[in-house]
């Protein structure tokens, strides 16, 4: 863990000791948590992306893929 990763630990850990005695803010400051969490683990690397582009290209190219009608996406 780097110094810079240390300090900004300390500085969430004394943000949430501050506001622990009140309960709907302990409740926001979980549920903001939660949705950064979420986000970082929705992420994609973007090397791994154009990987899958890549792919879907070459099976474009390679006729390997069948054409989908836009109301079929939605069933």
């Amino acid at each position: 863990m780097t110094a810079v990763q240390m300090q900004l630990n300390a500085e969430l850990f004394e943000a949430l000791h501050t506001i622990s005695g009140d309960e709907g803010l302990m409740k926001k400051a979980v549920k903001s948590l939660k949705r950064i969490a979420s986000q970082k683990k929705a992420e994609m690397p973007i090397a791994e992306l154009e990987d899958i582009v890549r792919q879907g290209e070459k099976d474009i190219a390679e006729g390997k893929v069948e054409p989908i009608a836009i109301d079929d996406l939605w069933k």
